[in-house]
């Protein structure tokens, strides 16, 4: 069994955004129970080389219960700026996060492993920094979910009841801690605190070591010397143009895509108000905080490359010393958003219709088939399996959306032989993804303390294409009436 030996680099090279942080624990309970794992993720411990029978440990269960240090390590809370719903907040931070540290996986790359629910540090701006049973388990079923079908991700490697109970809307839940692993926490709003500092020295101390140390971690194309700003912005536009191509060929509604909650990385953070589409609508808003429905489904791409301009903006005194000039060439950049992320989605929505070639009317008939199914309200995950199951002659009812005339379109632009592109198919369109229904009724029974349904709806989301008969229930779209009644909350 040995201890995980985590790097404290990042705090170390970045004193000025860091704080340290310890546990404080609330009174003990003489009448309720300990704090004990509800989940554990082996698999990801293996893959990042830790030792995962370290997870079943006395140690292991007080450091990711964010009862005890770690040994060796120093955590911090990290602070960070950003745009939450378009008004900029100069200092946010991590509320209820800490980074333990980073780890160093066989494969030579670096991975935070950091506590979400730890409790309050010097950022919680009155908060109690913690978190319950419920959103933890969600944040660990999304990650997983995400990884499964091939999408960047942060990931949970443990979560931990902690025993406590928190108060919230007028309950007292169990309180509960996540391990999140993630390639790095650096945000679009980390750079904008630097940027946006009262204190000039710390821009120009700070901001060039930032986009070194963000290019040296996450894209190493971007080499130092001049042009290095100009190349990480290149490299975060095409990350992030890929992941939002990939959440819409997959129906995912983030739900709060501040620039505090964009990473440099491209990967998915902060799983708090999430939703997965049922019906197709591209107006789809589920976060109860998203009264304007600035983060709805359709939305995401041009929030995106909004969140990008205000990223730009951080770099710009890096880019070039005339400012014309700086803003000239950083708005080239952002000009290859959207024909990459236009070239990324049509891709991947070729593939979800067994298209092996490219022909230039693919456009109009992605396009014809999402109007058709926004018009009837159409259950978005199911038709790709339905497709695929029309090519194999099964008699399934044709799904609402689905016009005939399209269904001549489409079969006159396919290729080959029908069953093996409706296997091709169905290695890429999932059975099995979070739907709201699912995952609130898991994580309702998780909060009882019955967790049998949170695994077995785990287990389904971890294999999405293996569709099989004893978990068709998992495959079916929403109960009537339950999308249009559906909302969801940070969590905080």
């Amino acid at each position: 069994m040995t201890t995980p030996a985590l790097l404290g680099d990042f705090a170390a090279a970045f004193p000025e955004i860091v704080r340290p942080w310890a546990p404080v624990l609330p009174p003990p309970r003489a009448d309720g129970p300990g704090p004990r794992f509800v989940a554990v993720n082996e698999a990801l411990a293996t893959d990042l080389g830790l030792d995962p029978e370290w997870l079943g440990t006395e140690e292991a269960l007080s450091a990711l219960g964010a009862r005890g240090i770690l040994p060796g390590t120093t955590p911090v809370a990290t602070a960070y700026a950003g745009h939450q719903f378009g008004g900029f907040s100069p200092v946010l931070g991590d509320g209820r996060a800490v980074l333990l540290g980073e780890h160093r996986t066989p494969s030579g790359d670096l991975r935070d492993i950091a506590l979400k629910g730890s409790g309050r540090t010097v950022f919680s701006r009155g908060g109690d920094g913690r978190a319950v049973v419920g959103p933890v388990l969600r944040e660990y079923l999304f990650g997983e979910a995400m990884h499964a079908l091939g999408v960047p991700t942060t990931r949970a490697l443990a979560a931990v009841a902690t025993g406590d109970r928190v108060f919230r809307d007028g309950r007292m839940p169990c309180g509960a801690v996540l391990t999140r692993v993630a390639a790095s926490h650096l945000r679009v709003g980390t750079f904008e605190l630097i940027a946006r500092s009262v204190a000039p020295e710390v821009t120009t101390s700070v901001l060039p070591r930032l986009v070194s140390y963000a290019a040296a971690r996450h894209h190493q194309g971007a080499t130092p010397g001049a042009g290095q700003a100009l190349a990480l912005l290149a490299a975060a536009v095409a990350a992030q143009a890929d992941l939002i191509a990939a959440w819409m060929s997959l129906g995912f509604v983030h739900g709060v895509m501040n620039t505090d909650n964009m990473t440099i990385s491209g990967e998915t953070i902060d799983y708090g108000p999430c939703a997965w589409l049922d019906a197709y609508d591209e107006n789809a808003v589920f976060s109860s905080i998203d009264t304007g429905g600035r983060y709805r489904f359709g939305h995401q791409p041009a929030v995106a490359l909004w969140n990008l301009s205000r990223f730009a903006e951080t770099l710009l005194p890096l880019i070039d010393d005339d400012p014309a000039t700086a803003v000239a060439q950083a708005s080239g950049v952002l000009e290859t958003f959207g024909p990459r992320y236009q070239e990324r989605h049509l891709a991947r929505m070729r593939v979800k219709l067994g298209l092996t070639d490219t022909q230039p009317d693919d456009g109009a008939l992605v396009d014809d088939l999402l109007a058709g199914l926004a018009e009837s309200r159409a259950d978005y995950t199911g038709t790709w399996r339905a497709l695929a199951a029309r090519l194999r002659g099964e008699t399934e009812p044709d799904r609402p959306g689905v016009h005939p005339d399209w269904l001549v379109r489409w079969t006159a632009r396919l290729s080959g032989d029908p069953r093996e592109t409706a296997a091709e198919m169905d290695a890429v369109n999932p059975a099995y993804v979070p739907r709201n229904h699912l995952v609130d009724a898991a994580l309702g029974a998780a909060e009882d303390g019955d967790l049998a349904p949170f695994e077995r709806l785990l287990a389904a989301l971890r294999a999405p294409y293996a569709e099989t008969p004893d978990r068709a229930d998992l495959a079916g779209p929403a109960p009537a009436g339950f999308t249009d009644r559906f909302v969801t909350f940070c969590g905080t």
